[in-house]
């Protein structure tokens, strides 16, 4: 019993001390190669990493983001005000027609631009040349009678000249005659005589000046005759030449909204003419906001479709009441418009630059909204590692194309709450969270979290269209 119970006891306490002894042998056979493959692969690891840092032609980890980042700086932040204001001409005019007629040439079109001068539309006048002939020949016809009438009384004053002379001969010669008479040196007869011939000297010079008179009233007469003559021939060549109407200042033609053959009275308008070089811009500001607007500062005139300033100008006129009605302020500022893309009577928003002070702005595309709050992603440098246990990672390498590879990633996103100010065209103010010099991140938000690995991709170079070389 005994020597057969311990016959398999003994078959299996040999396979067991052998056992041990076989599988000590394979861990020989097999711990070298092993080994020289985690040396290799630990190698590799430490190779790939610290090539990584140095050579941007290193595949990035795995998890890593493409991001562009743009670095902070301080620029300058305005505060503005935008409103709606309307463009006035501070120049134009409407013609008329100063004579009634039928149109028979028309020299322009509308949106011309016309100098002072330029004829513009012609009609047919109601006088024609051979009335104003006419009229000529009764200013001639005039003239000549105040010249006559001018030289009867020329020729009445002399003669007056000559019976004065000849009157005072004549008291003269009745004072001798009656000294001598009164002496007795002298018959009677001859006193009668002198006094005979004064008393007719006498009547002469009373003639003679009431035809004097009289000549001054021809002349007077032949003078308003030439005064009528002259203005009538004057009507009668304006009404001629008004026939053409004429450009009254430079500037450029509005529409014209008559035809050849249309019969205009004075009234009727033929077309305009506006100054576009400089407009005076109306804005009007509530009353609430007035006290904010002051003299002398900037406007920017923005168009609808862009962003762009289409011109500058300085407000120079802030009225002094509000509109009742519509409970707004007038504000006046004088536009330059060089470019010519203002229009008299256009609409346009327009920018008040109230402030302008040093500060931060953000794209808008940088701005995340989550919460009712808004954040910005920072790229940041990656924190390091909380152990100092590196992990054998066995990895293997990639059989490359020549392709360039990218450099690993250093830095992570890092999400941080902002206070944003207003708009300053695509961007915003910022008000607080971000300090100068800091790097955010401006695209890829979506693929972005708290902590995500970035991998900072470069800005595509502007290329030139083709056939541009």
């Amino acid at each position: 019993m005994t020597s057969h119970a311990g016959s398999p006891a003994s078959a299996e306490t040999l396979q067991s001390s052998v056992a041990p002894v076989r599988s000590r042998g394979k861990f020989n056979w097999l711990v070298w190669p092993a080994a020289l493959v985690l040396l290799s692969g630990g190698g590799f690891v430490l190779w790939w990493t610290f090539r990584g840092r140095n050579d941007p032609t290193v595949m990035p980890m795995p998890g890593a983001v493409p991001v562009t980042v743009e670095q902070l700086e301080t620029s300058t932040v305005r505060e503005q005000a935008e409103f709606v204001g309307t463009l006035d001409a501070q120049t134009g005019v409407v013609l008329q027609p100063e004579a009634a007629g039928r149109i028979t040439q028309i020299y322009v079109s509308s949106g011309d631009r016309v100098a002072a001068g330029d004829p513009i539309v012609e009609l047919t006048a109601d006088r024609s040349q051979a009335e104003v002939n006419a009229a000529i020949a009764g200013i001639s016809a005039a003239r000549s009678a105040r010249d006559t009438a001018q030289s009867q009384l020329d020729s009445l004053l002399a003669e007056q000249l000559r019976l004065a002379a000849e009157l005072d001969l004549q008291n003269t010669e009745f004072r001798r005659t009656q000294q001598l008479v009164t002496a007795g040196a002298l018959p009677q007869q001859q006193l009668d005589e002198e006094a005979r011939d004064r008393d007719v000297a006498i009547a002469s010079v009373q003639a003679a000046e009431q035809q004097i008179a009289a000549a001054r009233s021809s002349v007077a007469e032949s003078e308003s005759l030439l005064e009528q003559a002259q203005a009538e021939a004057n009507a009668t060549r304006e009404d001629l030449l008004d026939r053409t109407v004429t450009a009254p200042i430079n500037g450029i033609l509005g529409d014209i909204p008559v035809k050849l053959g249309d019969y205009v009275e004075i009234s009727s308008p033929l077309t305009s003419i506006t100054q576009n070089e400089t407009l005076d811009l109306e804005i009007a500001i509530p009353t609430e906001l007035a006290r904010n607007v002051q003299i002398g500062m900037p406007v920017e005139l923005l168009t609808f479709d862009t962003d762009e300033s289409a011109a500058t100008a300085t407000i120079n006129f802030i009225a002094p009441q509000s509109d009742a009605n519509t409970q707004t302020v007038l504000a006046k500022a004088e536009v330059m418009n060089a470019s010519g893309r203002l229009q008299d009577d256009q609409r346009v928003d327009v920018r008040v630059i109230l402030e302008e002070r040093s500060g931060l702005l953000v794209p808008a595309t940088a701005v995340t909204r989550l919460g009712g709050q808004t954040f910005v992603y920072v790229a940041v440098a990656t924190p390091p590692p909380e152990t100092d246990e590196a992990a054998t990672v066995e990895t293997s390498q990639p059989e490359t194309t020549g392709a360039p590879l990218q450099e690993a990633p250093q830095q992570i996103a890092q999400l941080r709450s902002v206070t944003l100010g207003a708009m300053q065209g695509n961007q915003f103010q910022v008000l607080d969270g971000l300090s100068d010099g800091e790097v955010i991140i401006t695209s890829g938000l979506l693929n972005l979290q708290d902590g995500t690995p970035i991998m900072l991709q470069p800005e595509e170079p502007l290329t030139e269209p083709a056939g541009n070389s």
